[in-house]
């Protein structure tokens, strides 16, 4: 109270020191009747409030808050002067209680504080006030939790035995100036969607059950008790959620068409339930295979606690993530997630892949216009084929005419020749050695009739008709060789008369 008494001193120095010390002693018996300690909390960073009540009379007066000695350069606010700084103050006067606040506090910021009244003679200073600042963080050590995905955790919170009946609560992260505030569940609700808090005071310990739990809800937790004066009290826990527990991966792959067999083990405690394998990529939202799908089979082996599913003809669809299931709740336990791949036969890997290749290449290929000039192109090649074949077909019957009429003519010129050696034999027959000659002559006669004969004879009709077959017969079948390659009927009844008038 030193402080106030010079500081008030100071302002009384024109009075004489009789009146001094009498009014000394009345200020320093009001102050310390008056004024009441408090202590305020804060967070570093954060804001402090300081309310200070003042008496009936007084809502017109000037207020402050000053700290240290409360001098003229101690005096941090007023309420007739504006914010400044990290401090600010406001009035209510109807209820008589003004209140400075201190912003973004530091550590420097503790210590005491007076609220004051600004008043003729002396100055009133109903409240002292103690501030303290805390780190915004919590806290030294934690209680680590382990979960798994889809399950249910529990998150204990012992308390002190004198806060029974206080208000319980839990809130994510680590900072305690804003915990109350952003509370999960408190124990006036004590239910709050996934969360639930029950407090079992015996043992002094609240707990908050967390159900469906996901890898989000990993992360720091605050357990908080709320005090009715200074900090609340807390606990941390660090929640570690991980993938759906134990499970066991494998690998497995199959061939279409054939058939393929999945073994499935399951915890010994499942051996009455219902066993099932669903396909999916979690096993929350998978499809039971076994009763929608004909081609699976199931066949349970109780004694080694497993059981086989056979695909048969599998199919390219086939292929996915499968679940083992041994429990439609999927609480926590031993389970199988199986990856199986299909694979199509090497032929059909071959087709599949030429068709791509094709179908990839056919896009990057294509010419605007093209299937036009195809067209145009067949077309073109449908009016020339059949014209040409038939100028070839006309050379062709030229070429046998030409070869047949010189076979004829050369078979006139060996008959004309063997008669002319007739006439020549009968002329010397009356020689001497006519009988020695005439056998030569006959054998010559012979071998040329007999020569003759093998083509055609002049005085045989038949003949002629024979080589004219012969020459013709080789025009048609030169004809139809042709044309039945290009499938042209209509040509070949219309050149086959045209080929056998020439004989």
């Amino acid at each position: 109270m030193f402080p106030l008494a010079f500081m008030w001193l100071s302002r009384m120095k024109m009075w004489s020191l009789d009146n001094l010390l009498v009014t000394l002693c009345i200020s320093l018996s009001c102050v310390s009747s008056a004024a009441e300690l408090n202590h305020l909390f804060g967070y570093e960073g954060r804001d402090v409030n300081v309310a200070c009540p003042y008496g009936e009379g007084y809502e017109s007066y000037e207020k402050y808050l000053c700290r240290n000695a409360c001098g003229s350069d101690d005096v941090l606010i007023t309420t007739s002067g504006a914010a400044k700084n990290k401090y600010s103050i406001h009035d209510d006067q109807k209820k008589r209680v003004f209140t400075a606040t201190i912003s973004d506090l530091k550590f420097m910021d503790a210590g005491k504080y007076w609220c004051g009244v600004t008043k003729t003679g002396y100055d009133i200073y109903p409240a002292e006030v103690k501030v303290e600042v805390k780190q915004d963080t919590c806290c030294d050590r934690s209680t680590k939790v382990q979960g798994y995905e889809t399950g249910s955790v529990s998150l204990s919170c012992p308390y002190e035995s004198e806060y029974l009946n206080n208000i319980k609560y839990i809130c994510r992260g680590n900072q305690p100036s804003t915990c109350l505030q952003q509370a999960l569940i408190t124990s006036d609700h004590k239910r709050n969607r996934q969360f639930t808090l029950t407090d079992d005071t015996a043992s002094r310990k609240f707990t908050v059950t967390i159900t469906g739990v996901t890898q989000r809800d990993s992360g720091s937790y605050l357990c908080g008790v709320h005090r009715n004066t200074g900090l609340d009290v807390f606990s941390a826990v660090e929640l570690e959620v991980n993938e759906w527990c134990c499970v066991k991966t494998s690998k497995l792959s199959g061939i279409v068409g054939h058939p393929v067999t999945m073994q499935c083990p399951y915890p010994p405690q499942h051996k009455n339930n219902r066993k099932f394998l669903c396909k999916g990529d979690h096993h929350i939202s998978c499809t039971d295979m076994v009763t929608s799908q004909t081609r699976f089979t199931l066949q349970d082996d109780v004694s080694s606690s497993s059981f086989l599913v056979m695909i048969t003809e599998l199919k390219a669809g086939d292929a996915g993530t499968y679940w083992c299931g041994s429990d439609s709740q999927w609480t926590t336990a031993n389970y199988t997630k199986i990856h199986l791949s299909v694979d199509t036969p090497q032929t059909n890997s071959v087709t599949s892949t030429i068709t791509v290749e094709e179908s990839a290449r056919s896009p990057s290929m294509h010419i605007p216009g093209k299937d036009v000039m195809d067209a145009t192109l067949f077309h073109s090649v449908v009016f020339i084929v059949p014209a040409v074949l038939l100028i070839l077909v006309i050379a062709l019957v030229v070429v046998y005419k030409y070869k047949c009429h010189k076979v004829r003519g050369d078979e006139a010129v060996i008959m004309n020749r063997n008669k002319t050696k007739a006439a020549e034999a009968e002329d010397v027959i009356d020689l001497p050695d006519i009988y020695e000659n005439q056998e030569v002559v006959v054998v010559h006669s012979e071998h040329g009739t007999s020569k003759a004969q093998k083509t055609c004879d002049d005085s045989t009709a038949d003949q002629h008709c024979d080589l004219n077959h012969h020459c013709g017969g080789t025009c048609l079948i030169a004809i139809s060789n042709i044309l039945r390659m290009q499938h042209s009927f209509t040509l070949w009844f219309s050149l086959c008369p045209l080929c056998c008038s020439y004989w």
